[in-house]
């Protein structure tokens, strides 16, 4: 390859100024920072807000608390809720709480007690 070395404004041997072929390339670099920055951009905010982001993950780690915490109640109420069925299943007959049921269901009372509301 030869080297020319021209007077300023004097064209090359190809009919390109000599500026013109580093405005190019200038050009052509700026492009690339450019879009490496936009592309680069565009991944920062998809990694924090997008639908696998940090702020998606925060919200879906809360709403796994409060999921765990229903299901604690909810577990809670059904042993509960179990203990009452098996104090009035037929193998183990609990007569205070049938009478207690009675009461609240029916809505009966003895002839002695005084009701309070």
């Amino acid at each position: 390859m030869q080297l020319f070395l021209q007077a300023p404004g004097k064209e090359g041997p190809r009919g390109l100024h000599m500026s013109s072929v580093q405005t190019h390339r200038g050009l052509g670099g700026l492009v690339y920072l450019a879009f490496a920055g936009v592309l680069g951009t565009y991944f920062t905010f998809a990694a924090v807000q997008g639908d696998y982001g940090m702020f998606s993950r925060v919200a879906i780690d809360a709403e796994a608390r409060t999921l765990a915490d229903e299901r604690d109640r909810l577990q809670t109420e059904l042993a509960q809720m179990e203990n009452l069925t098996h104090r009035l299943s037929d193998d183990y007959l609990d007569l205070d709480l049938l009478d207690q049921q009675a009461r609240d269901v029916l809505g009966y009372m003895r002839a002695d007690e005084i009701a309070i509301r």
